[in-house]
């Protein structure tokens, strides 16, 4: 008899070498089963070509570990004709032999060549076929984990879609819908069958039910009658269900759960998509986006359930960081862990699903970062674990070492499981209980002794209890490390005084009496049963947090007052108690920074890019922010919606940036750039945004430019976290051609001046998401009087002709910050040309003198922690920068457009003034902008000593580089009478010693 020659790929020549080192010795029992194989194989000639590789070698001992440790594979095993036309062709080519197939079958129905009972006998004969081809691959070592899983999600994506076909060719034979496609029966049709679970991920185990949810649409033209469409698609849904598992002599082909759609116990198997619409957005919960993670349309009207996912996209991905998953499902797995008595790591009897360790807690671990981060990295949104362990790691959620030992454990339980239900075709992850069956199965994977595999089983599933419980372990104790913490019950416990004394409350009975006011619901926004459960299991750590801030009862002081502003603080609360650097951070804002913390009451998810890797790695340049910014609001429904996202996005980038500050990411230097940096962002995106929905109605100017100039502290990039925006917008067109191209056609200036009313209004108009920027466009030609908008000619024109010297001082700080590139490029060779024009320095320093004292008298320089308008404070420094510059710009170009700390630095290596005047000048601008910015960032509207927090007071000290609040004031005083002497004298001898008193 001629043996039939196998090549390189076939399965029995890829065994051997390291891949068969751990197959065991074939037992007796074993040997005998293999003596009959081998004498039916000989029996056959389409199998005998196996014979050699059945008396001897890796093969042999494969089937030999099948037949002493499976029931389930030695009886698909002992077909002869299966077991050859396996073995002796490459898996691959199997595999793709058997789904398509399997996912063919509605054809013979089509042609009217089967009926559904012959195609569900067809169904079962392929799974006994590839159950078989997928466990020597397997065992046999030819395929890994990861090639095993896909394997059997094809197959099973193959099995469904088939069926569901089958059962719509059926129906469309019986006249009760049209196909629009026969080749492809379920596209048009209406009903979509989706994967969820391990399925949906394309990691289905060996012996996986298989988690289907069936929707459908009741408005669609494919059926007859569309008032027959709920009963019609709840039959397709119990018919495919017993097409897969109802078990004959064949067999079956999957295990159908239905209970993952939307209210299972009182909906039908097939769910209209309205109603499934209706509820995720209504009582949709966490565990069920945590299913839809991994949903995925398999079978029926595939792009239909694309649509329907992609619709569903906002309920499965929040907008913002969503810690409350985090809570949810460590409460699912902690229900897990008391239902089933898995509160140790045991090798006996052991879950390694559901027990600790196990491949749930690994899944866990991704899912829950994914529901909580996905919102705002489309990259996470993936269905596969290992891929998310990856995009975590690379996101910088977890470290290399989390992603490796995840990965490597989750491929090794995969493996494990694998094996368990090879062994009798049960849905089962248990371990055997007993010694003996567990010495067996040991083998069965590979390992020498339960001993052996013990030791392997119990280190991987401490390495994944060890990942998982930085993220979820343990539940906060209801108690802190400094002693015991009681705020319920008719009295103050003693012991819970003596706590708050240790944590640093010098008041701890009013401490505790806040607290309890909140337990007792003297605060609405602690009202409801959640927001009083979560405070329960955050008071420890959250008075823990203010006892390590500057002025702990100030800081719980504040708090109480924020809750008492809220509606609701629950949202809030669980993101705290779910982020031990949030919760950290946040105490340190109601100590030194009540307006951010403020910030954070009214809008909890500012403190999501706290946590975001980027936070330590912030951007300041101008080009990647707009970038970042444009990303950030992404593709609006409408102009209200845009102005709604640029509100957000501001909130949240301004916040950052204080907190970056804050933090010591930021120095106060840089925290201006970076704020100068986000509103010209703003103001770029939001001109496009104005520019677009002018244009719909009033078309376009012929040769229409346009330029935003930003002056003051945005034009030397040195804003504060309250600063306003001071603009010029200036305009140029064909002269021409004077109307715009619109159906409502309109002049050129009238067109401009509407357009810019339109800008304004944008960056200053309250929404409901609350105000931008305050805007003053006084600094236009003109002032208050002049036009919003100034052409270009025009506005060179009265720079060198009318305008006056505080004009050109203005013009010092001025500086393209939006609009038309070519416009820029005029305008700010315009600005140069102007600021660079030759001055008398004596009628400067009588100008700069002047305003300077009228500003003193208009608003007053008395206040000595008012930073800017003091005696010697920042306008003394400003004024004296741009009179240097007025004076010296048309020899040195390089001045236009310094900030004033430059600017004197250069005054002083010009000898406009001495060294030790220049460094001493330079030195007061760093130490006062310092004190302003932390001023702006910490309080609103004026800044009181006597009402600001001492810790507060405290901090500004600090900045300062001085020990104490009263030496700040002292070293304050001393540095604005220096630079006001300086001020003074040098602006006399400019102007010839004829300035006024």
């Amino acid at each position: 008899m001629t043996q039939k020659k196998t090549g390189e790929n076939a399965l029995v020549d890829r065994l051997g070498g390291d891949r068969s080192a751990k197959i065991a010795k074939v037992s007796k029992l074993a040997k005998t089963r293999l003596s009959e194989l081998i004498e039916a194989v000989r029996a056959r000639e389409d199998s005998a070509a196996l014979v050699p590789h059945l008396e001897e070698g890796p093969f042999r001992n494969l089937v030999g570990l099948i037949f002493e440790h499976s029931p389930f594979l030695s009886r698909l095993a002992s077909r002869p004709e299966r077991l050859a036309r396996l073995a002796l062709a490459s898996p691959e080519e199997s595999h793709a032999r058997i789904v398509a197939e399997q996912r063919g079958r509605f054809r013979a129905v089509a042609a009217g060549e089967a009926r559904r009972e012959d195609v569900a006998k067809a169904l079962r004969r392929a799974r006994a076929e590839h159950a078989l081809l997928v466990a020597l691959a397997d065992i046999g070592g030819v395929w890994d984990v990861d090639r095993v899983v896909a394997a059997l999600s094809d197959f099973a994506d193959a099995s469904v879609a088939g069926a569901t076909d089958t059962l719509l060719v059926e129906a469309a034979a019986a006249g009760k819908l049209t196909l629009p496609d026969p080749e492809e029966p379920g596209r048009g049709t209406g009903a979509v069958v989706l994967a969820l679970g391990k399925h949906g991920g394309r990691e289905l185990n060996y012996s996986s039910d298989i988690d289907l949810v069936v929707f459908f649409d009741p408005a669609c033209a494919a059926l007859k009658d569309p008032l027959d469409a709920p009963p019609f698609y709840a039959r397709l849904a119990q018919n495919l269900a017993k097409m897969l598992q109802e078990r004959t002599g064949e067999g079956y082909v999957h295990r159908v759960d239905y209970r993952l759609r939307p209210d299972p116990g009182s909906t039908p198997v097939a769910v209209a998509l309205p109603s499934a619409y209706s509820y995720y957005e209504s009582v949709g919960q966490n565990w069920e986006r945590a299913a839809l993670i991994k949903a995925r349309p398999i079978a029926g009207d595939l792009p239909l359930g694309e649509s329907f996912l992609a619709e569903l996209a906002p309920f499965i991905w929040r907008k913002y960081f969503d810690f409350a998953a985090i809570a949810d499902v460590h409460a699912m797995k902690r229900q897990i862990h008391a239902v089933r008595g898995h509160a140790e790591i045991a090798v006996a009897g052991h879950d390694i699903k559901l027990g600790r360790g196990g491949i749930r807690e690994i899944e866990f671990f991704v899912q829950t970062q994914q529901l909580v981060f996905g919102g705002r990295r489309p990259s996470l949104r993936g269905r596969r674990t290992l891929e998310m362990l990856a995009e975590l790691e690379a996101e910088r959620w977890i470290s290399a070492e989390a992603r490796d030992e995840l990965t490597a454990a989750y491929r090794f339980l995969r493996g494990i499981e694998h094996r368990l239900q090879m062994v009798a075709d049960e849905q089962t992850q248990r371990l055997p209980a007993d010694e003996a069956t567990l010495e067996g199965f040991s083998r069965f994977c590979g390992y020498k002794s339960a001993k052996a595999f013990g030791t392997a089983l119990t280190g991987v599933a401490r390495t994944v209890q060890k990942h998982y419980a930085l993220l979820f372990e343990e539940g906060p104790e209801l108690a802190s490390e400094a002693g015991s913490l009681v705020f319920t019950g008719a009295e103050i416990d003693p012991e819970t005084l003596g706590t708050l004394r240790k944590m640093g409350f010098r008041d701890p009975e009013k401490a505790a009496e806040t607290v309890r006011g909140w337990h007792f619901g003297r605060r609405p926004a602690i009202t409801s049963a959640r927001a009083r459960e979560v405070l329960t299991e955050l008071t420890p750590a959250l008075l823990a947090a203010l006892g390590g801030t500057a002025d702990p009862d100030g800081a719980l002081e504040r708090l109480d007052a924020v809750f008492g502003r809220m509606k609701a603080a629950v949202e809030l609360m669980t993101i705290l108690l779910n982020h031990d650097r949030l919760l950290t951070l946040f105490a340190d804002l109601l100590g030194t920074a009540p307006r951010l913390a403020d910030t954070v009451a009214r809008r909890p998810h500012v403190l999501d890019a706290i946590i975001d890797p980027a936070f330590g790695d912030p951007i300041v340049d101008e080009a990647q922010m707009l970038v970042q910014v444009r990303d950030a609001i992404g593709r609006s429904a409408s102009y209200e919606d845009f102005l709604d996202r640029t509100r957000d996005v501001t909130r949240q980038a301004t916040f950052v940036t204080g907190a970056r500050m804050l933090s010591g990411v930021f120095s106060p230097e840089r925290a201006g750039q970076a704020y100068a940096a986000i509103a010209q962002a703003i103001v770029q995106t939001s001109y496009e945004a104005v520019e677009r929905e002018f244009a719909a109605d009033y078309g376009r100017v012929p040769g229409g430019r346009i330029a935003v100039l930003g002056l003051g502290r945005l034009g030397t990039r040195e804003m504060t976290a309250t600063s306003d925006l001071d603009l010029v917008v200036l305009y140029d067109f064909d002269q021409e051609r004077r109307e715009s191209d619109g159906r409502r056609a309109v002049d050129a200036t009238v067109y401009y001046t509407r357009l810019v009313q339109r800008l304004v209004s944008a960056l200053t108009a309250p929404t409901r998401r609350g105000a931008l920027y305050e805007v003053d466009l006084r600094l236009r030609p003109s002032g208050r009087s002049g036009p919003v908008a100034t052409q270009f000619r025009g506005f060179v024109s009265y720079q060198r002709e009318d305008a006056e010297l505080w004009e050109h001082m203005a013009l010092t700080r001025a500086r393209v910050v939006a609009g038309d590139g070519a416009l820029a490029e005029d305008a700010t060779r315009a600005i140069a040309d102007v600021v660079g024009l030759a001055r008398d320095p004596a009628v400067v320093a009588r100008e700069v003198l002047s305003m300077r004292r009228l500003i003193a008298k208009e608003k007053g320089e008395g206040d000595p922690w008012d930073m800017k308008l003091a005696a010697g404070g920042l306008t003394d420094l400003d004024f004296l920068a741009q009179a240097y510059v007025l004076t010296h710009a048309h020899a040195d170009r390089d001045l236009v457009g310094l900030s004033p700390g430059a600017a004197l630095a250069r005054a002083g290596e010009a000898g406009f003034l001495t060294p030790e005047e220049a460094d001493a000048l330079v030195a007061a601008q760093a130490l006062l902008s310092r004190v302003f910015h932390w001023q702006r960032l910490t309080v609103e509207g004026r800044f009181d000593p006597k009402s600001a927090p001492p810790a507060i007071l405290r901090r500004l000290a600090a900045e300062a580089g001085v020990p104490d609040p009263a030496r700040l004031e002292a070293e304050l005083a001393q540095t604005r009478k220096r630079v006001r002497e300086i001020f003074e004298r040098r602006l006399q001898e400019m102007s010839g010693g004829n300035a006024g008193a």
